[in-house]
Formats: structure tokens, C-alpha cells, sequence
């Protein structure tokens, strides 16, 4: 497709007036469009989107067509909570990647997806189902997915201007109350490159995660966690920087070799105790608001009422 730039155009971003006259392509997919080679202006290709453009150029924009999926239909357990033309939401289990990578070629939730969803179009240039955010690893709980182009971008739309309600569920190490408030750029680490970090990471963006409510046992506590921006994960580091790591993160140091005996149920722990509790956001299609809540999944749960039952019997 061709487009031609307006005098009120002149010296805006590529991307910027790109995605004001092609509005049916998302502002991420033009920059990755930019980015491949897919988009000329005049007669030259360019592959900045920061690129300013000038008034009666021509800009023409190469749409490839989607590729064939990277990963394959596999038939696996998917706790779908709700579903609809639009969009999929899932209780993912903890131990499941959420999409197909380095050393994660099957297995996963889009695996799943592709195998349980049959009506996909082309999302973000390949036809699987539209990832719009992710969980962990080892993290449990929540998981909106798109289901056709529009949903995707608008979904995409709410978490980048942060009109998503993210609220999970953590046991950590020390005790915090409701109120606090961790405001520290995340980035990768450049030492440990598995790892996420606050002061010595060197590209890091802007992360709020504030603790919600917070019940206090001996040395640990639980707590609700909110997070207003989806960084890497940030809860884990957050909550590590601040001297309180989630329980059972072995990679940002929430596993402790000796503990008291009320708190030995921690050590059954096979994963961090960390769960996507609550997920609130607006219909794409009409915005009506949607929320969704998931119980603490039995093993973190036979953990917890361990706690419980042993702190109790420490008081008598």
C-alpha cells in the first residue's frame, strides 16, 4: 500500500505517520515492518522508525503475508476460564512456557492454543494465537490471548497504557505491609544474562509494583502484589531488591537451605510461590469491563495451610 505524507505531517516520525494513515496495522507491527525492509519512502528503503518525513512523499508499505506457525497444534491440558470470538483466558499451571523458545520447542501454552483455537488470523505477522502478555515459567495464574488482529492490538493498547488490573499472590521472605510502593527501573543484568536488575542493570525501564494487602507470619508474609507495568520478571525482582525475595525463587534468592521448624512446609515448594491471582481489562470489541479472579492452585495451597497449621501450634 502507498501513502503520501501531508504538509501537517512534515518532520513527524515514520512510524508516528504511519500508523495514523494505515490505523488497521498496530504501531509495533509497522515498526518491525520498518525494520525488515518492508517499507520505502520515495524510491529508498528505510529501516529507522525515528526516520522524519517530508511533506509529498511517498511512502509505500510492503505487507508479507503471514507465515506458517513456528510452532505445532499440540493436544494439551488448558484450564480455559473464559472464551469468546475474541479473546481466550487461561489459568495457566505453573512448570508451562508461555510461548515456543531456546530450549522450549513444544509444550507450551501457544502450543496448546494452536491446537484448541481454529479460527486464528495473522497476528504480528505469523498465524498463532496473539501472545499480548506473559507469565513465567514457574509463575501461575492469569493469561489473556487474543484471538484475531483487532483484539490483539487493542489489548496491547490497554497494558502499554496501563489500563490492565494485575494483582498476584506471593509468600516472601520478611515482612511488609499494604501500602508499600517499589518504584525501580528493570533491565537485564549484565553480569548474570538469565537475570533481571535494578541499580546495575544499564537499559533499565521504569517498573511500580505496590503491595496490596499482606498477611504477616513468623520471618515471611503474604501478600497481594499489583504491578502497574510488565516488566521481565518484575514482582521477583522488586521484591528481591527490596530484602524480601518470593519463597522458593531460587534465582533471585528466596530459597533458604535452614529454616525454623514452624516454616518448614516452604521447603516443599518446587517453584516460587508466586501466582496471577486477579486480572481485570475491557472487552476489546464493545469495553465492557471483564474480570477474572483464580484460586491458589493445590500446591501452593497445601503449602500455605501448612504454614498455618504449624504457626497455630506454636502459639499453644
Amino acid at each position: 500500500m502507498t501513502v503520501t505524507v501531508s504538509p501537517e505531517q512534515h518532520g513527524q516520525r515514520l512510524d508516528a505517520v504511519l500508523a495514523m494513515l494505515i490505523p488497521q496495522q498496530s504501531r509495533s507491527q509497522l515498526q518491525r515492518l520498518i525494520k525488515d525492509g518492508h517499507v520505502t519512502v520515495g524510491d529508498a528503503p528505510v529501516t529507522r522508525s525515528s526516520t522524519p518525513v517530508s511533506t509529498g512523499q511517498e511512502i509505500t508499505v510492503d505487507v508479507p503475508p503471514p507465515e506458517a506457525p513456528a510452532a505445532e497444534p499440540q493436544e494439551l491440558p488448558l484450564d480455559i476460564v473464559f472464551e469468546d470470538a475474541d479473546l481466550v483466558v487461561i489459568n495457566k499451571a505453573a512448570g508451562m512456557v508461555v510461548h515456543p523458545g531456546a530450549g522450549h520447542s513444544d509444550g507450551t501454552v501457544v502450543n496448546a492454543l494452536l491446537h484448541h483455537i481454529k479460527d486464528l488470523s495473522g497476528i504480528g505477522g505469523e498465524l498463532r494465537p496473539g501472545i499480548v502478555h506473559r507469565l513465567d515459567r514457574g509463575t501461575s495464574g492469569l493469561l489473556v490471548v487474543a484471538k484475531n488482529d483487532a483484539a490483539h492490538e487493542e489489548l496491547s493498547r490497554q497494558f502499554a497504557d496501563r489500563e490492565v488490573d494485575k494483582e498476584y499472590i506471593a509468600l516472601i521472605w520478611g515482612l511488609l505491609s499494604a501500602g508499600r510502593r517499589i518504584e525501580e527501573p528493570i533491565g537485564r543484568d549484565p553480569v548474570h544474562r538469565a537475570k533481571m536488575a535494578t541499580k546495575r542493570a544499564r537499559r533499565a525501564r521504569e517498573a511500580v509494583t505496590r503491595i496490596t494487602w499482606a498477611e504477616h507470619f513468623p520471618g515471611i508474609a503474604l501478600v497481594g502484589v499489583a504491578i502497574a507495568t510488565g516488566r521481565t520478571h518484575q514482582i521477583r525482582v522488586h521484591l528481591s531488591s527490596a530484602g524480601h525475595p518470593v519463597v522458593g525463587d531460587a534465582l533471585y534468592g528466596g530459597v533458604h537451605r535452614r529454616v525454623p521448624p514452624q516454616l518448614r512446609a516452604v521447603q516443599k515448594l518446587q517453584r516460587p510461590f508466586l501466582h496471577a491471582a486477579r486480572l481485570a481489562f475491557k472487552h476489546p470489541r464493545d469495553a465492557r469491563p471483564l474480570e477474572f479472579t483464580a484460586e491458589l492452585p493445590e500446591d501452593l495451597m497445601k503449602v500455605l495451610e501448612q504454614l498455618r497449621d504449624d504457626v497455630e501450634n506454636l502459639r499453644y
